[in-house]
């Protein structure tokens, strides 16, 4: 980063601490920075930190006379290589999808002709909420780098995906936006290709007010379908019963029971790779059109096989190129990984341990059974579980046939 120009937009938020190790890292790499430091952001870091650390006068002001009798933040906005804005709280980036510029962060954001990297943090719901996902989807598709936080405990004492990545994660994300290479990328890996890719429980109804389900939180899937979108593909997710908000770029189709998602998976057809996340009941019972009274004895209930959706895509012709099952275990993982992948007829089959907190917990350590081996991954969060596997699905395809 010899020589290059960081300018440093610092939101409130109480990860706006770690920006000051953020700047030291950047000129270690040989990068100057200049800070503008939000009045939110001035409650948690001091200018005067800032300014020491960057060895540079900190900018906190669209009013500031001796600046902006030359249009300073005009020039603010033009002089660096890159706008880096973090931490990148939800209302920071609200503003900056809806082209406000009513501080001096927002308007040189607006002003500026330069590639700008946001990096979120905030608190899990917050991440979540289908407002924040609507605005960080927006402001990708007006080409600003927003990368994705990290799963996590968090300052407020809840736990999930919000936490503002570590220094050399940022630093990598800040290396990549300003690499030649940035300005012009490389065609994405997916690119013309369309994945499936199924992801939650199901819910197989009793009476109008009861279930059969499990505890499928539907994260991994949903993780991986965005990880897909990200390298191209044109993606569909097939999403039972959860309240995850839809990734950027996918296509969503929303249904409750297995005989539904076998009904919808069939007519996404033809795909490029197929990738079954959900956990679909195994069984269902014919729902009485009433609630079921209690009684002295429990009810009886006469329960039948759900379609097994991944054999049939084995056994379809149209099968996809890559057909992936998700085996969840609670003893001898891999064998009974193994056995399903030989009895289903797919091509991989990514086994996990659910015996723990897995099913809605936000890490996953995973055994990848092939044709060739078996694969252990470390445990990691489940974004990084999906970028991880996505990666391999592109590879994959991308080899001759």
């Amino acid at each position: 980063m010899d020589g290059k120009r960081i300018l440093l937009v610092i939101g409130g938020g109480i990860a706006a601490y770690k920006a000051c190790e953020l700047i030291r890292a950047l000129r270690r790499a040989g990068a100057s920075v200049r800070c503008v430091l939000t009045e939110a952001g001035a409650q948690f870091v001091p200018a005067l930190t800032l300014a020491a650390l960057s060895e540079n006068p900190v900018h906190t002001s669209l009013w500031d006379l001796k600046d902006e009798v030359e249009m300073g933040h005009i020039q603010l906005s033009r002089e660096a290589d890159l706008v880096v804005v973090c931490p990148a709280t939800a209302d920071l980036l609200a503003r900056m999808a809806a082209g406000l510029a009513n501080d001096l962060a927002t308007t040189l954001l607006l002003a500026t002709d330069k590639p700008v990297l946001a990096a979120p943090a905030m608190n899990v719901r917050m991440w979540l909420h289908p407002a924040t996902q609507r605005n960080v989807a927006r402001l990708r598709a007006d080409g600003v780098t927003v990368i994705e936080p990290e799963e996590g405990p968090m300052a407020c004492g809840e736990f999930g995906p919000g936490r503002l990545p570590g220094t050399d994660a940022l630093l990598a994300a800040i290396a990549a936006a300003l690499a030649p290479s940035a300005a012009a990328p490389a065609p994405a890996p997916l690119a013309g290709r369309h994945m499936l890719v199924t992801a939650g429980p199901t819910h197989e109804p009793i009476d109008p007010v009861r279930y059969i389900a499990n505890r499928s939180s539907g994260r991994q899937g949903f993780a991986l379908a965005g990880a897909l979108a990200r390298l191209g593909a044109r993606v569909t997710l097939v999403a039972g019963p959860v309240s995850l908000p839809t990734p950027a770029g996918v296509t969503r189709v929303d249904v409750e029971s297995g005989r539904a998602m076998a009904a919808a998976v069939d007519a996404a057809l033809p795909a490029d790779a197929a990738i079954l996340v959900a956990a679909v009941a195994d069984w269902y019972a014919e729902p009485a059109p009433q609630k079921v009274k209690k009684g002295e004895a429990a009810p009886s209930l006469a329960l039948h096989l759900n379609p097994d959706i991944l054999a049939g895509l084995a056994r379809d012709p149209r099968r996809p190129r890559l057909l992936v099952g998700f085996a969840a275990e609670t003893e001898q993982l891999l064998a009974h990984a193994t056995a399903k992948r030989a009895r289903k007829g797919c091509d991989w089959i990514v086994a996990n341990d659910v015996s723990g907190d897995v099913m809605g917990g936000a890490e996953n350590r995973v055994l990848l059974v092939t044709e060739t081996g078996v694969e252990e991954w470390p445990r990691l969060a489940k974004t990084a579980v999906a970028e991880r596997l996505a990666a391999r699905i592109a590879a994959t395809l991308t080899e001759p046939q």
